[in-house]
């Protein structure tokens, strides 16, 4: 491993072997027992890893291609990330598809320390909108919810149960980046209903059991906290009987449900449309 100064203030270090052991302590965080021990997780891209430092997370490593040598951008980042007490790596190709374990990976990788809210912190003001997620299993479902609730203006995302990691590669991929932009939270089913019991908004499920059109309702006022269950079961009895409202979506067609996270962006997109009174959404990416 060779050292040197780049156009960034501090050392960058240049690593071309995959034994090297900062290269394999990044390549761990592919499994959940290692994220969860070194607190920390893993984002692709410069455009979310520039996001990430403009909005306050910690940067604890830098990897970038050996092809972003020079490039602006890049040693703009590095320069942050030395400035933040981050490592910096310029790495060979085959270090970097061994990390993303990507045939094309992108040419920066980020790590940073994983940031949960706490749920007594949350508070809940007029015009705010929740949503809480029992048991979700699917990381690109979980991704796709984070990031509507991120284009919709939602406050933050509550996982309640035992769900899947919020920051696995799979749901940080699947974010877009809307994982750094997005308060999250986790709890019990136990700690989320005492939680539950001092939120003084509008409670709303969707349910088979649903008796009531999600069209049909007044989002407007106060703050909204959204429950949509797990992907095979739905809400269960303890989470539905905690609902103010048990809410459908109607069916058309042959199909008697919807995706989670298809289900969780329409009903969102309908509490924007009362209670979050934003200007309509254009752009689709």
């Amino acid at each position: 491993m060779n050292e040197r100064h780049a156009g960034a203030p501090g050392l960058v270090k240049e690593v071309t072997s995959l034994a090297n052991p900062l290269v394999k302590d990044i390549k761990a965080l592919a499994q959940k027992k290692f994220r969860d021990q070194q607190n920390a997780f893993m984002a692709e891209g410069l455009k979310l890893v520039i996001d990430a430092l403009d909005l306050g997370w910690q940067i604890r490593t830098l990897v970038f291609a050996k092809a972003g040598r020079g490039n602006a951008a890049v040693e703009k980042v590095a320069a942050r990330t030395v400035a933040a007490g981050g490592t910096v790596l310029e790495v060979s190709e085959k270090v970097l598809v061994a990390i993303t374990r990507r045939d094309n990976p992108q040419m920066v990788v980020g790590v940073f320390s994983q940031k949960f809210l706490a749920l007594k912190d949350i508070r809940a003001d007029n015009g705010d909108v929740w949503v809480a997620l029992d048991r979700v299993r699917d990381p690109g479902n979980l991704g796709t919810v984070i990031r509507t609730i991120d284009a919709v203006g939602a406050k933050g995302v509550i996982l309640v149960g035992d769900t899947t990691d919020p920051f696995s590669v799979e749901t940080v991929r699947a974010t877009m980046g809307s994982i750094f932009a997005v308060p999250v939270a986790r709890a019990t089913t136990e700690a989320f209903l005492a939680w539950r019991g001092g939120f003084s908004g509008l409670v709303a499920g969707t349910h088979l059991k649903g008796a009531v059109d999600y069209r049909s309702v007044d989002f407007s006022r106060g703050p909204v906290l959204l429950m949509m269950g797990n992907e095979q079961q739905g809400l269960p009895e303890s989470l539905a009987a905690s609902c103010d409202r048990l809410l459908r979506i109607p069916q058309a067609g042959r199909a008697d449900s919807l995706n989670l996270a298809v289900a969780t962006g329409v009903m969102l997109f309908e509490i924007r449309r009362g209670a979050l009174k934003l200007e309509p959404i254009v752009d689709q990416q």
